[in-house]
């Protein structure tokens, strides 16, 4: 099936060139000089996002170029009910509308501004086909219908790190139960030697789900730079063989891993856990008030 037509985008020549302010950050569009269509989104200097307004089906960064290569396998050629934790300018959103006619898809976006500048400035389709809620990510993913999606993307960041309370394992259980049984989490994350991070997250997931794939440059997996590490996570497999030839279509070289190689990555690492709430002193002097006064 062709690509879907995407609504029609402002002319890069008609974008801002200075800086904007949003309600979290400040939002810089930077021209692409090898593609004349295209702006990298620059959320206080960090860089966030790459949207073509020409193509909405190109991706530039290289792990929405491999979370798409597993779709592909996984759930080739059909609309998907996708929900995105994080939002940016919505590049992957607009692609898979682009690519998956049919499909209906909720971006969660903490920042209420940045949500309203990139439905203007690049032509986001229209809901039911895209809605955008504004909200925190984990308060969104805790009240999805259950069993009602087939993908939940994660790709939240707050500047160059992920936040604490998408990366545990309470976090998994409700991407989990918001999944369809063939559904797919797919996450996102940044690390650095020696892979901490990513050790614990691979940890987290398989703790929640019976398979689980970690995608990556191989220089990054040998520990010598930082980079996106993208992790697959499903109750169903997914076609290894048919993902390896999928993945060594796209320009960069990366390796998978996935079975017994991604539990010795995961090695000695324990699940990242939601923080024990802490007990309300008023309710503690109540309860000893209460064991003191006896019957």
């Amino acid at each position: 099936m062709p690509p879907r037509r995407a609504p029609r985008a402002a002319s890069v020549e008609a974008l801002p060139t200075a800086p904007v302010p949003t309600s979290t950050a400040e939002a810089e569009l930077v021209r692409d000089p090898s593609r004349p269509d295209a702006v990298t989104l620059y959320l206080d200097d960090a860089e966030s996002s790459h949207v073509d307004l020409a193509d909405a089906t190109y991706l530039e960064f290289e792990y929405l170029q491999q979370m798409l290569a597993v779709l592909d396998v996984a759930r080739p050629d059909e609309p998907l009910r996708a929900v995105h934790l994080g939002g940016g300018a919505c590049t992957f959103a607009r692609a898979l509308d682009a690519l998956r006619p049919g499909s209906t898809q909720l971006v969660v976006e903490l920042d209420a501004e940045l949500a309203r500048l990139v439905r203007e400035w690049f032509g986001l389709p229209r809901a039911p086909r895209l809605r955008i809620r504004v909200g925190d990510a984990r308060q969104v993913l805790g009240t999805l219908t259950p069993g009602a999606w087939d993908v939940v993307i994660r790709d939240v960041f707050a500047g160059p790190e992920v936040p604490p309370h998408v990366r545990t394992l309470e976090a998994a259980q409700e991407a989990r139960r918001a999944l369809r049984e063939s559904g797919l989490y797919l996450v996102n994350l940044t690390d650095r030697p020696p892979l901490r991070a990513a050790r614990a997250e691979v940890a987290t997931l398989r703790a929640v789900f019976p398979h689980v794939l970690l995608i990556a440059d191989p220089a990054i997996l040998r520990g010598r730079r930082f980079g996106n590490v993208v992790l697959a996570a499903s109750v169903e497999p997914v076609d290894v063989t048919l993902l390896g030839r999928a993945l060594r279509t796209l320009p960069l070289p990366v390796q998978l891993r996935h079975g017994a190689e991604v539990a010795d990555f995961a090695g000695t690492a324990a699940p990242l856990r939601d923080p024990a709430p802490v007990p309300d002193p008023a309710a503690l002097h109540d309860s000893g008030t209460a064991a003191a006064a006896g019957p």
